[in-house]
């Protein structure tokens, strides 16, 4: 069975990556799909890269009249103001199944167009493991902007932001700006930021201590908790005692916050800058519950209201792998290609299965919510 696969242009801002790169492309055609490629004015592909893999090129938002048959595929959420019926098959990350604000609204959509809705965050393996994940570029471009932030305090005055960022070509050109702004902020007499990293295990964590090593910062400065560390249960002392603290975990249900109002108004804090790599800031056990706004790439911080002590940001942008577009884009479209490979067994696929069912799940809550 010949599976029809239509990448839509991604439409948040700053968003550079894509679900399929011109490598998967070549693959997938190679293995009998079709595929469509809008033409997407930010993206970090040149389309005639897309071209060249076999791609049938089509405009941007063409997906919306596009044959019922096709799987519309993409990252990230669609813009909230649309509110027509979705009636295709759709592969995204939707963030609707945490109680998300306007969780209700995606998935109503979904319902009243009979669309389905496959969530990248749930694609799960019999082992219950996610199939694919941008984890591990996540916290290499969250801890970047995160000791960028923290040299940029001990080189400006408190009255200063951080200035917008814009995606990079390639790793090394991220690692080398980094290291410029940290080496600022030694010539004027600050020593090596302390950084403490939570869900310092997971991919997200891994990567955000491979950035950390590449940009010099010592190994004993690189605080590692994981589950045993967090285990006795928040606010943590230890937190407001280093100069960046990074949170990295994959919040599945509720716990008690790791950082509160009181740690922080406290003279002796030294922490000056929070990265939320998990960026659950509009869930209602968000376990960092200083800040209620999500950052991006051209205001990433956003100052805590702290009474006393230093000037202290946090950092709560969602989509930090598209720091490095290409890089993230290839490293999770690798790891998501055996299972698009499935889409034409995606009835009983066990990926796609589970995924469905979730979605059911997740809509029978709708019908639920609506008749109380």
């Amino acid at each position: 069975m010949c599976v029809t696969l239509h990448l839509r242009a991604e439409t948040k801002p700053l968003e550079a990556r894509a679900a399929l790169t011109p490598t998967t492309v070549r693959k997938l055609i190679a293995k009998g799909f079709k595929i469509y490629v809008e033409d997407s004015p930010q993206s970090i592909f040149d389309i005639n890269e897309y071209k060249q893999a076999g791609a049938i090129i089509v405009p941007a938002g063409s997906w919306i009249s596009a044959p019922r048959d096709r799987i519309i595929i993409g990252l990230k959420e669609m813009p909230e103001e649309d509110k027509f019926p979705l009636v295709h098959e759709h592969i995204q990350f939707a963030h609707c199944y945490k109680d998300q604000a306007g969780w209700k609204d995606v998935l109503t959509r979904f319902i009243n167009g009979n669309g389905t809705l496959y969530d990248l965050e749930f694609l799960e393996n019999d082992q219950g493991r996610r199939v694919a994940a941008f984890g591990f570029y996540a916290g290499f471009a969250g801890a970047a902007l995160g000791l960028v932030d923290w040299a940029f305090k001990q080189t400006h005055s408190d009255n200063e932001e951080l200035t917008g960022v814009t995606p990079y070509p390639n790793e090394n050109a991220l690692i080398k700006d980094v290291k410029a702004d940290l080496n600022k902020a030694y010539k004027k007499g600050a020593k090596k930021p302390t950084v403490l990293i939570i869900g310092a295990k997971g991919r997200c964590g891994s990567g955000a201590i491979e950035l950390a090593q590449k940009v010099g910062i010592p190994d004993e400065n690189i605080i590692k908790w994981d589950m045993a560390e967090t285990a006795r249960g928040g606010p943590f002392k230890e937190i407001a005692q280093a100069d960046v603290f990074i949170n990295c975990i994959y919040l599945s249900k509720p716990i008690p916050p790791f950082i509160n109002y009181d740690l922080l108004n406290r003279k002796e804090r030294r922490l000056r800058t929070v990265v939320d790599v998990s960026a659950d800031t509009t869930n209602p056990h968000n376990p960092i519950p200083i800040y209620d706004i999500a950052t991006v790439f051209n205001k990433p911080t956003v100052t805590v209201p702290t009474k006393v002590g230093p000037k202290l940001s946090v950092i709560s942008i969602d989509h930090l792998p598209s720091l490095l577009p290409r890089e993230a884009s290839e490293f999770f479209a690798h790891d998501l290609l055996p299972s698009l490979e499935e889409l034409p067994n995606r009835h009983i696929s066990p990926v796609w299965v589970k995924a469905e069912k979730l979605f059911d799940r997740h809509c029978a809550r709708v019908y639920r919510s609506s008749k109380l």
